[in-house]
């Protein structure tokens, strides 16, 4: 639906919140609520938390634009009153105040909410009768930013999880050029069953999860964590966890550089890359000839880069299959490599390669147009 059918000052709101929240916000869907179903003044937000997301439905009034909005919470959180106890004006919550010309108000409703959100949840699992979890969390408190969230129904079993943040780095820094919006983050997130009794209490699950964006630079589903050992509790795992995950930063920062100086290595046998990362310089694209013969030379490189060598691919500017798409080559990914050469014998190494696999490519491109 178009964005006109929302009326302006509801317009205005999402808006601000969606630029200036300091987490990743959605806006999944938009419905009427009013008797005239032109205006679309419901929708549900999708906000970020504890390494998942919960879902709150905000309902503006069209026909009462100036009034505040209600905020509906989860089946599961019917217990979430954050404004329980408050006395109509003499609160300071936003609602009681709001302002319906101030197009920032939903924004810090929203901020609000989910800091009461957050506490609210600390203290439901605080009052679980679990001394295991009391003591995770009198261990952990002390550490800035963890969430925790206790999930429980009649079909799954009681559990709590944390989200710990790793590492006090600021990778937005220190990747130059990046255009990331949002601070990156690597949390590693703990799950503790809720209240069993066991003779030898068992490892929480465990799981390694960044920011999606930082997935450019680092892959935590390669990373191998420590073992957790009988007996530990979190708080007591985190040092050597975080010890090997800055060595792993730092490697994959490194990488970047290498890329960058494989590519620019390239340069002198191929000219100037047509296309190219220049953040992660996970890609280049060089534009070659083989006598009359033009094609394409797409290069991929990994994060495992130089370890692992480069992916490449040919595409033909002069061949083209039944569909009118240019003609590619398959995949290769093997070809002369070692991580010890330097990045000109690399080069050198990939251009004569190259030399023998473009004569192979133009009798492929002129075996199918013949076809």
């Amino acid at each position: 639906m178009g964005i006109d059918t929302v009326p302006p000052l509801i317009t205005a709101q999402i808006n601000y919140l969606l630029s200036h929240c300091p987490f990743s916000v959605k806006v999944e869907q938009m419905w009427s609520g009013c008797k005239n179903p032109n205006y679309l003044d419901r929708f549900t937000l999708v906000i970020p938390y504890c390494l998942d997301h919960i879902k709150w439905d905000v309902t503006f009034n069209a026909m009462y634009p100036l009034a505040a909005p209600d905020v509906i919470f989860g089946p599961e959180d019917e217990t979430f009153q954050p404004y329980a106890g408050a006395t109509g004006k003499s609160s300071k919550n936003i609602l009681a105040n709001w302002n319906s010309k101030d197009s920032s108000q939903l924004h810090s409703l929203i901020v609000e909410l989910r800091d009461a959100y957050l506490a609210y949840q600390r203290r439901r699992i605080g009052e679980v009768d679990d001394e295991r979890l009391k003591f995770e969390i009198d261990t952990m408190l002390a550490r800035e930013g963890i969430e925790m969230y206790m999930s429980s129904g009649t079909d799954k079993p009681e559990e709590v999880k944390f989200a710990v943040p790793l590492l006090d780095m600021d990778f937005n820094r220190l990747v130059a050029g990046s255009t990331w919006r949002h601070p990156q983050k690597i949390y590693l997130q703990v799950t503790f069953p809720v209240g069993k009794k066991y003779s030898t209490a068992p490892p929480p699950r465990l799981k390694l999860i960044s920011s999606s964006e930082l997935k450019a630079l680092f892959s935590t589903e390669d990373f191998k964590l420590p073992t957790w050992v009988d007996g530990m509790c979190t708080a007591e795992y985190l040092p050597n966890l975080e010890q090997m995950l800055n060595s792993q930063i730092k490697d994959a920062i490194s990488s970047i550089e290498a890329r960058r100086k494989f590519i620019q290595s390239l340069t002198p046998h191929f000219g100037r890359p047509i296309e190219a990362d220049p953040v992660f310089c996970r890609k280049a694209t060089f534009l070659c000839s083989s006598q009359t013969f033009t094609f394409l030379v797409h290069f991929t490189l990994s994060l495992q880069f130089p370890k692992q060598q480069p992916a490449i691919v040919l595409q033909s500017s002069q061949h083209f299959n039944s569909h009118g798409v240019p003609v590619k080559s398959p995949n290769i990914t093997e070809c002369p490599w070692s991580p010890r050469w330097s990045p000109s014998e690399k080069a050198d190494r990939m251009l004569e390669f190259l030399a023998e696999e473009a004569l192979n490519f133009k009798k492929y491109c002129n075996q199918l147009n013949q076809q």
